[in-house]
């Protein structure tokens, strides 16, 4: 399979596209967050876009180039467990498509309603991510849907822009720490590193319960769980998508996985130190970044803040672990 070698050129024009709909988001160092890291920390506020997660960028401009190339396709369909969806709607919604979003049972209420409330039609189905997928893709072909996928190199170069933001702005940064779902936002962050030809380390992080990509990085090659039970549903994969995990195997530094109380903690330490809600997939690159507080110490570290959209229980949950402070 071909890498992803976007050029500046290719991601010029994605950018171009998403500017269209949205601002770049900011990066912002909280010096509450470095203390607590002994680190010198810029994050990058995904959570600020509209849909709260770096998604909807991918999907301006697959939906684009849909409409463009297949101006007769009456809806899309996608698999997801809320950003995707989110992005999927929103993007849809910009023109014209009807959208069909399908989610296993026990998704987040609140991402379900934002998804909905951007116009998409609700279908659940399966117990995660994976049987969500299998049905979308029977439901593509029965009624005549697009397929808006989860992985594409339209999303990848899309989602990148931020990676081109971020790094363009400190292009200093030792390392940075992004969460790893099905692999769009770790393959476009490395695609913008090398179109800018920095050295910077990506660490890509899940959690320990949803092992899947920890598991076949190791291995070198596709490892399938039976489950993925986090409560970061964002990382809720248990299959791996083959072109994403060739493209991360000789190109990301490493894979690391977080426990449930890792990221627990660290949606605390976000609201405390910046004020901000981070749903368990944004937590999770600090999680990692204070698993390896040590060795990282003293380097300058980018940590993607992408997911704001939490349901209030479980935030509250966080909160109520007593350990934002300190």
């Amino acid at each position: 399979m071909e890498p992803f070698n976007f050029s500046l050129d290719d991601f010029e024009r994605a950018a171009a596209r998403v500017y269209e709909v949205l601002s770049p988001s900011p990066q912002l160092s909280w010096p509450l967050l470095n203390e607590r890291t002994g680190c010198d920390v810029l994050v990058k506020h995904e959570n600020h876009l509209p849909t709260g997660a770096f998604k909807v960028r991918g999907g301006i401009c697959y939906a684009g180039e849909l409409a463009r190339e297949h101006p007769e396709t009456p809806g899309v369909i996608a698999a997801t467990r809320g950003n995707h969806g989110q992005s999927v709607a929103f993007s849809a919604a910009r023109h014209g498509l009807a959208a069909v979003i399908v989610v296993p049972h026990g998704n987040s209420r609140e991402k379900n309603r934002a998804m909905q409330g951007y116009g998409a039609e609700l279908i659940e189905h399966g117990r995660d991510f994976d049987e969500a997928l299998v049905h979308a893709r029977a439901l593509a072909e029965s009624r005549g849907l697009h397929m808006f996928q989860s992985f594409d190199p339209q999303l990848v170069c899309g989602v990148g822009t931020y990676g081109i933001e971020l790094l363009r702005a400190a292009p200093d940064l030792d390392a940075v720490y992004v969460p790893l779902g099905l692999g769009s936002g770790a393959c476009g962050l490395i695609a913008a590193r090398h179109a800018l030809g920095l050295q910077t380390e990506v660490i890509a992080v899940t959690a320990g319960q949803a092992p899947a990509y920890a598991l076949s990085f190791a291995a070198g090659e596709v490892c399938e769980t039976t489950s993925a039970n986090t409560l970061a549903d964002g990382l809720a994969v248990r299959i791996p998508h083959p072109q994403a995990l060739e493209f991360m195997l000789t190109r990301a530094s490493r894979v690391v996985t977080v426990s449930e109380t890792e990221i627990l903690d660290a949606m605390a330490f976000y609201f405390t130190d910046t004020h901000n809600v981070a749903e368990g997939a944004a937590a999770a690159a600090l999680a990692a970044l204070l698993q390896e507080k040590e060795p990282m110490r003293g380097k300058k570290i980018g940590l993607i803040l992408s997911g704001g959209n939490v349901d209030a229980e479980l935030f509250a949950q966080a909160l109520s672990r007593g350990r934002g402070e300190g």
